[in-house]
């Protein structure tokens, strides 16, 4: 209890302030992931709110911000689409059909968080090396710059992604572009002189303040968050509270024939929204030094997103972008995403016509500053000194964030460093032979015997020609998995077919208890390892004296 106390009064000012800016930062990333997902700006409004209010008080570790995100937004699109398209062939048209489905897949997608975190699947983000995080926050910080560019006001409303060159020659004859690319550097400079003169004002927050006041009482004609909206076909910020979507549950009958699109999508949803959270919480781990919990994080973010499905917001997961600007304004405690959240639907319910006014160049200018503080700048330093495998990890990484998004990018730099771990162990395995006084050939295995080592530890062995007393001593060797099991089986069986005395010593009790349970005629071959001292601990040693 004290704890949870200590989050909400440990620094009220910082967290409050920078609840605010995050609140304002959060504003048109929900309406443009919405956009994205082909839903209403508010559905990805109310999401934002219900994620970040949920994660906040219940979430593995306070300071981190969630919301409605691109990652997931784009495995939204092509259900909602395909849900729309089946509500126009029913006899009755259903409008919306997609979002109802949406709906109804956020609360599987919540069940399978949950269970995640029920289960402590949480501590696999453990398991992500380095190199992945390192071209993680790098490929992170290339698609928030890209994504902020898709803002600037160029003429013919061509994407950079789509043609970087037809883009640049477009903003370069556009005055409004330029205009917003001095507010931008203004906003940025704010951010970075400010902080040197003092901290007890958040940067973020005094930036936005300035050049909104600049646009406003300036009268400057740029774009602003209302024209965003507008511009993607939305008619506002202004609405109500959310209401429960009781209608979702009469949806279930129009399921027919797309379960299977609703599942597998569900998983995906969950899967992606999980990475992205864990990844995440390790990332402000690392920042604020300290250590939160996956496992609870899983949770709330389960929770999160029934309550999305329930009373109808896009659902989403953790946002580094945010989080970052939160954890850097000196937001580190649960109050600040309390702020945030609480913030954003005051923003909704009164003071939409305030914050549509607020220039999108003070956004960006704010995004950009977290561009430059995600990006892992080391990176280019260390690239020539790490092993060459780390640096293609990482590179690949990046470049896959870039490509599809953070959760395969994830997934694949995982896999790519399991594959070189499991090959580098794989050419470790060694036997040391020698021959006892009474003519035992005896191999000493060396090295990890698994999956990736097996054909090199068979080859070690010439049943053909050893003498008729052969022993094994696994010493210096751990057999991992039933690869390996196998593989001694395979040499134990020709062995003892050329009816040689085989002895198998110094196996580990674990190891011991798979063989014999996989053929019990291993009992006679196995030499018990008591006389071993590796095997002996200190309570075995003070029951024997006791």
């Amino acid at each position: 209890m004290r704890k949870i106390i200590k989050n909400f009064t440990e620094n009220p000012k910082n967290d409050i302030l920078s609840g605010l800016t995050v609140a304002l930062a959060l504003v048109p990333e929900a309406v443009a992931f919405a956009f994205v997902a082909g839903v209403d700006p508010l559905v990805g409004l109310y999401g934002a709110f219900m994620m970040g209010i949920v994660t906040a008080f219940f979430g593995g570790r306070p300071g981190m911000i969630s919301g409605a995100t691109g990652a997931m937004a784009v495995v939204m699109v092509h259900m909602v689409q395909q849900g729309n398209q089946v509500g126009m062939t029913l006899d009755v048209p259903i409008e919306n059909l997609g979002l109802q489905w949406l709906f109804i897949t956020l609360l599987f997608v919540g069940l399978i968080q949950i269970l995640a975190g029920v289960l402590k699947l949480g501590k696999f983000v453990r398991l992500i090396p380095h190199p992945v995080m390192m071209g993680f926050v790098n490929g992170l910080a290339i698609v928030i710059f890209l994504s902020q560019l898709g803002l600037f006001p160029v003429e013919g409303g061509i994407s950079f992604n789509d043609s970087p060159i037809t883009w640049l020659s477009n903003f370069i004859q556009s005055t409004e572009s330029w205009i917003m690319l001095g507010l931008v550097g203004l906003t940025m400079l704010i951010m970075f002189v400010l902080p040197k003169i003092t901290k007890k004002i958040p940067a973020a927050l005094t930036a936005i303040v300035v050049v909104a006041c600049i646009t406003i009482f300036g009268k400057v004609d740029v774009s602003t968050v209302g024209s965003f909206i507008t511009d993607g076909g939305g008619s506002g910020l202004e609405g109500g509270l959310p209401t429960f979507q009781s209608q979702i549950f009469g949806f279930f009958s129009t399921l027919n024939g797309h379960w299977g699109l609703i599942i597998s999508t569900s998983f995906l949803l969950a899967a992606v929204g999980l990475i992205e959270s864990l990844m995440t919480l390790n990332l402000v781990d690392e920042i604020t030094e300290t250590r939160g919990s996956g496992n609870k994080e899983c949770v709330a973010q389960g929770g999160a997103n029934i309550l999305n499905g329930l009373f109808g917001g896009m659902g989403g997961c953790a946002m580094i972008g945010q989080s970052l600007i939160n954890v850097n304004a000196g937001g580190k405690g649960r109050l600040s995403g309390i702020v945030a959240a609480i913030a954003l639907l005051c923003f909704v319910l009164f003071g939409a016509g305030l914050i549509e006014q607020i220039p999108l160049a003070a956004l960006v200018g704010v995004m950009f500053m977290v561009v430059i503080g995600t990006f892992a700048w080391s990176s280019f330093r260390i690239l020539n000194k790490i092993p060459l495998a780390d640096a293609v990890v990482l590179i690949a990484v990046s470049a896959i964030t870039v490509w599809q998004d953070l959760a395969i990018a994830v997934i694949a730099g995982v896999i790519i460093s399991a594959l070189v771990f499991a090959w580098k162990n794989a050419t470790m395995i060694r036997a040391r032979k020698h021959t006892k006084e009474d003519g035992t050939k005896v191999y000493e295995i060396w090295g990890p015997l698994f999956f990736g080592s097996v054909q090199a530890f068979s080859a070690k062995f010439d049943t053909k020609t050893d003498p008729k007393k052969v022993e094994i001593d696994f010493i210096e060797s751990k057999i991992t998995d039933h690869s390996g099991i196998e593989a001694i089986q395979s040499i134990a069986d020709k062995y003892l077919y050329l009816g040689v005395d085989l002895k198998l010593t110094h196996l580990s009790s674990d190891c011991k208890t798979i063989l014999l349970k996989a053929n019990p005629k291993f009992n006679s071959i196995i030499k018990d390892a008591i006389d071993d001292p590796r095997y002996h601990v200190v309570s075995d040693v003070m029951d024997s004296e006791i």
